[in-house]
């Protein structure tokens, strides 16, 4: 393990790796620019848009690339495909530069697809939570104004009954056998042929366009869309591109000269977050990295893809790395593809890295990133020795193009040490929050983003996590606003108030836990609750434990709902401490 003053020597070292790379000339040269009216650093040598950075899988055109059972894209089969589907929209649908089509499937192939078809004609894709229930599916048709929707059978029949409450078109992925509702993907692609063919490449798609509406749970009610542009995702690519360089050469005894593997990574995770999208998608078209993709996530299931498919990265929550660990199929697997062990989304507990260190051969390199979806999953990252030494960290600032600082309650800027809301600056922050400026302007300041997480940055300069200001909980890696929960808990005739709060779980980290007042004399059970709100919330966030009470729930001071004191009382009840 690292000691201090090593930590200062390779850290010094560090420095001067990333001016080498960040200077110009460099591939990974930057530039100063003024995006929103702020003056930040952007990468200078990078595709200017999606389509570009799609392009660059045909330097190794005939490899796998998309892979998912059976199925088996090659980089050029797949650019080809997608471009055929994006003469669909422009002809078929009339999708024009800034329309917005959403995707809302399983990780199939054809969500990959239909992304990369949208986005490269200048549309805005629209990428939907798939665990949406039909309500909330109406919402982020209704405020996104998606016109097209891609949608896998379990999504069609969420939607099925709403219908008439939304004006789109309904794009059928991997339909069941004998719904012919809608047109399917690939039957589409069959009488692209037959269409007018339009010249892609006069598709003019700036850097400064609108490229995606993802949406996130924060501390209201209803998701915010997250706008970002082709810049904000480029950049937020090749930052992941920039930190494996300098720590390859920071470490060159860890890099492979002549691999035995190619690289490949399992898409664990689902691709309408950042993480599967950006960290584990689209990076890998830079990186010529096969992505293979599994039905829903399962342990042996992924022990069976890393020792068939080679994998050289596992990369998901922190759950599913502690999953794998304790798989009975654990020991029996070759595992000599895998090098990187990395997680994102949630923190890990201290646990988990001590026993990753034990379980994995010393090549592989633990890591951890913490960014969110308004900044494109980009904020801070933590290798290798780094990490062993530093396990309650999640990183410095992701070299070369954000900046992060620390700010009390009144803006002021805090020095190393001190706690307060974590804030990020760069290239990769997002534009917007769609059509909501006044809570985009509540967020971002002069080009900083006020995160509402708090934390502090240590000696060193490494951001360590402390507490989160917004009223969320964090359910291996998913975001549920407490206060969509507790609104959906009081439309319960029996409930007359609700809190909503996180209780510690080893395996997912945080699951959703809640205080009820309930009317005195009903025969309303915890199960009842649960039963009535998988009907009108996604099912990962209905609260595994629902504590009743007929009692008003306690209070502060203020009058405010105690939470933390609700929250508490569960922990012990549960025996959770």
């Amino acid at each position: 393990m690292l000691t201090a003053e090593q930590i200062t020597e390779d850290l010094i070292a560090l420095r001067d790796i990333v001016i080498q790379l960040k200077a110009p000339g460099s591939p990974l040269a930057t530039k100063k620019a003024i995006v929103n009216g702020v003056e930040i650093n952007v990468f200078a040598n990078v595709p200017e848009n999606l389509r570009g950075v799609y392009k660059l899988g045909l330097q190794a055109a005939d490899k796998d690339f998309l892979v998912y059972e059976d199925e088996r894209y090659t980089f050029a089969e797949t650019l080809k495909t997608a471009e055929s589907m994006a003469q669909v929209l422009l002809s078929r649908y009339q999708i024009w530069k800034g329309d917005r089509v959403g995707i809302c499937s399983r990780n199939y192939p054809e969500w990959c697809l239909a992304y990369m078809a949208v986005t490269m004609i200048g549309a805005v894709v629209v990428p939907m939570n798939s665990w949406w229930q039909s309500s909330e599916l109406v919402y982020g048709i209704q405020d996104s104004g998606t016109r097209v929707l891609f949608a896998d059978q379990e999504r069609i029949e969420q939607l099925a009954p709403v219908m008439d409450q939304v004006d789109v078109q309904i794009i059928a992925i991997k339909p069941a056998a004998g719904d012919d509702r809608f047109p399917e993907f690939h039957q589409l692609l069959n009488e692209a042929k037959n269409l007018p063919q339009q010249d892609l490449d006069a598709i003019k798609v700036s850097a400064d366009d609108n490229a995606s509406i993802m949406y996130t749970s924060g501390s209201t009610g209803h998701p915010k869309g997250v706008l970002s542009t082709h810049l904000n995702i480029v950049n937020a690519l090749y930052s992941w591109i920039f930190g494996k360089a300098a720590n390859d050469t920071l470490r060159p005894e860890l890099v492979e000269d002549n691999p035995e593997f190619d690289p490949a990574i399992l898409s664990n995770v689902p691709l309408f977050h950042v993480t599967g999208c950006h960290a584990q998608f689209l990076v890998s078209f830079i990186m010529l990295r096969k992505f293979v993709m599994m039905y829903k996530w399962n342990a042996e299931k992924a022990l069976e893809l890393i020792e068939k498919e080679r994998l050289s990265v596992l990369h998901g929550v922190p759950t599913m790395t502690w999953e794998v660990m304790n798989s009975p199929m654990f020991d029996k697997t070759d595992l000599r593809s895998l090098r990187i062990v990395q997680s994102g989304g949630a923190a890990r507990p201290p646990g988990h890295l001590a026993m990753m260190a034990k379980k994995f051969d010393p090549v592989i390199q633990p890591g951890l990133g913490y960014g969110l979806t308004e900044t494109n999953a980009i904020g801070a990252t933590i290798t290798g020795a780094f990490y062993l030494a530093k396990p309650e960290s999640t990183g410095r600032p992701t070299q070369p193009v954000t900046e992060i600082r620390i700010e009390d309650e009144q803006g002021n800027v805090l020095e190393n040490g001190q706690i307060g809301e974590i804030c990020i600056k760069g290239a990769t922050i997002m534009k917007a929050y769609w059509n909501r400026p006044e809570d985009t302007a509540k967020v971002i300041n002069d080009g900083w983003f006020h995160t509402g997480d708090i934390g502090l940055l240590d000696e060193h300069g490494f951001l360590v996590i402390k507490d989160r200001a917004k009223d969320i909980v964090i359910r291996g890696g998913e975001n549920v606003a407490c206060a969509e929960v507790e609104y959906a808990l009081s439309e319960h005739p029996d409930v007359f108030e609700a809190a909503v709060y996180g209780l510690p779980d080893e395996r997912l980290g945080e699951i959703v836990g809640a205080s009820v007042m309930i009317r005195p004399g009903t025969a309303l059970t915890e199960a009842d609750l649960q039963v009535f709100l998988r009907d009108k919330i996604a099912h990962y966030k209905v609260p595994s434990h629902i504590f009743l009470q007929t009692e008003q729930l306690e209070r502060i001071a203020s009058g405010k709902i105690a939470k933390k004191i609700l929250k508490e009382q569960s922990i012990r009840a549960l025996n959770l401490a």
